[in-house]
């Protein structure tokens, strides 16, 4: 038996499929997982999140040592409230997680952690900690819901008080704010707008039931999964790992090397990746024929060979997409192998859905 969050009945009760998910019973889904990820294409779905770790660091030397263990920049965060995405690297440049941090104040800052590093990662974080005036707490107590689709903020907002729905409505994206019994938060993992909110184990469950309510959707992992992947965000231990760098999966853009004089744990492996150049291509791909993509299937490129690191069928799309690190070139077309056969796929710029829309 793993570990369950204050929403393990709920999730029964609403005729969940449960499944092992880094050492939590977790919902895969609730009947149809494309009629979950099309409900939050189309109007508001929820998710449990609550085994993912919240981690608040305080003390007058929380902002450098941030700016030592991760490799984009909190300095960058001046309004209260403003997240930040990054990932943290070992000495190599590979990722030990990506993880979300929120901007509380000068002294300040609530990280949100996977579920399947949250141990490494606190560990991790005390080992650097040493020697910076920080602390680090732990806040198993907090639950935490995902309530995303075009129609998400409108429903959690007809639930919240006159005071919290204002500071809610407010909130631009990738911010966050206490908002009474909540920690509400614009983010999330689907590639639509909505609410990431933290309460009270005791209080989730209300909450769970007051959503459905009003009409939003229970939604698993696994319409969890295709959402992400359609809005061409990376899923740590398939896009990337402790083996792989940033600049080798996509993120680049989350790597902040200006100032020069900011020494943050990894930086010197990234700066040689830099120099040695011929880094691999970190692209989306469209199989042009019938089948499916999945991870780690080999594809061909004029200049090479590379793998799919994520794949599954777009239920957006209708077509079957996948993630791939390839050989650095120009090609637009590649071959990918499946059950060996070399199919055709069109190689593609990510995202390939955003706010319900196809990009590609």
């Amino acid at each position: 038996m793993g570990q369950h969050t204050a929403l393990y009945q709920a999730h029964l009760d609403a005729g969940a499929r449960m499944v092992d998910f880094a050492g939590w019973d977790m919902p895969v889904n609730y009947g149809s997982q494309i009629d979950e990820h099309n409900t939050v294409r189309s109007a508001a779905g929820m998710f449990d999140v609550s085994h993912m770790g919240v981690v608040d660091l305080a003390g007058p030397g929380a902002q450098a040592f941030l700016r030592h263990l991760l490799a984009n920049d909190v300095a960058r965060l001046k309004t209260p409230g403003k997240a930040l995405y990054s990932c943290m690297l070992n000495e190599q440049g590979g990722v030990i997680d990506d993880l979300i941090v929120y901007y509380l104040g000068d002294e300040r800052y609530r990280i949100v952690v996977n579920a399947g590093t949250r141990e490494k990662d606190l560990a991790w974080m005390r080992r650097q900690a040493e020697g910076f005036e920080v602390q680090l707490d732990e806040r198993p107590e907090l639950a935490m819901l995902a309530v995303q689709g075009p129609q998400a903020r409108e429903r959690v907002l007809s639930l919240l008080d006159e005071e919290a729905a204002t500071v809610a409505a407010g909130l631009k994206p990738f911010f966050g704010a206490q908002a009474g019994d909540y920690f509400i938060a614009r983010t999330g993992y689907t590639g639509e707008d909505g609410f990431e909110i933290m309460v009270g184990n005791d209080a989730a469950p209300a909450l769970w039931t007051a959503l459905l309510n009003a009409g939003v959707a229970p939604c698993g992992l696994g319409a969890r999964d295709t959402l992400r992947l359609e809005a061409g965000m990376n899923l740590y231990g398939n896009d990337m790992d402790e083996t792989v760098s940033p600049l080798h999966s996509g993120l680049a853009w989350t790597v902040a090397f200006e100032p020069e004089s900011r020494d943050f744990i990894g930086r010197s492996a990234l700066e040689q990746q830099r120099a040695a150049g011929d880094l691999p291509r970190f692209v989306g791909l469209v199989l042009e024929g019938r089948g499916v993509l999945r991870s780690h299937l080999p594809v061909f490129v004029g200049s090479g060979q590379g793998e799919t690191t994520s794949g599954t069928f777009s239920p957006t799309m209708q077509r079957s997409i996948a993630m791939a690190r390839i050989p650095a070139g120009d090609e637009t077309h590649c071959e990918v192998e499946i059950r060996g056969k070399r199919l055709p796929a069109r190689i593609v710029d990510m995202p390939f859905v955003r706010h319900g829309n196809v990009l590609v």
